[in-house]
């Protein structure tokens, strides 16, 4: 009898498959928390420095406007903070009642020094758990090019639903990811 190897698309839990982290690289403690409008310059050079932000023209200046965009709008922003205070990565949901209450996850990222630690992780479940205090459903974009980050969102009970070719430029493409948040029977009304 023959065994079938899994389709790249499937799903798997956490716990079957190990998580994977740079050699060398302890886990890092991190204080998850909601942002302050303190926090809006760190944020915003966080987002600056980020290599794939910067393809689609992110610059400090441009977050900066972004997030002061998304607070007036009552967008939810996460943090994660070092020991130290220092913020090393953050998570931005976009509330809304579309695709029968489905809130966004515009972004998560963890600075470049402090991937593959579980800081990313722990902004994700933040983040669902903000989102489930005003949304049935969770979808959020990235890149079709960007295996690591569609793997991470795969290991987390995310599902591919679809590609939306040149969305926001003519050189990226995105894939759509959704993830229901509650069950049928305990959903919020839309």
């Amino acid at each position: 009898m023959s065994r079938r190897r899994p389709a790249p698309s499937s799903r798997r839990t956490a716990a079957a498959r190990p998580r994977a982290r740079r050699p060398g690289r302890p886990a890092v403690a991190s204080l998850i928390r909601r942002a302050t409008p303190g926090d809006v310059p760190a944020l915003a050079i966080l987002m600056g420095e980020s290599p794939l932000l910067g393809r689609y023209g992110t610059t400090t200046t441009t977050a900066v406007d972004a997030l002061a965009r998304g607070h007036a709008s009552g967008d939810a922003l996460i943090v994660a903070a070092a020991p130290d205070g220092r913020l090393i990565g953050m998570a931005w949901i976009v509330p809304s009642r579309i695709l029968t209450g489905a809130a966004y996850l515009r972004l998560l990222l963890v600075g470049a020094r402090r991937q593959r630690a579980g800081v990313g992780a722990a902004l994700l479940a933040a983040a669902e758990a903000v989102a489930r205090e005003v949304a049935n459903h969770l979808v959020l974009l990235t890149t079709t090019d960007n295996d690591g980050a569609r793997r991470f969102y795969e290991c987390h009970g995310y599902r591919h639903v679809g590609d939306l070719p040149a969305l926001a430029t003519p050189e990226l493409d995105e894939a759509l990811y959704w993830k229901t948040l509650r069950p049928h029977g305990v959903r919020l009304p839309v």
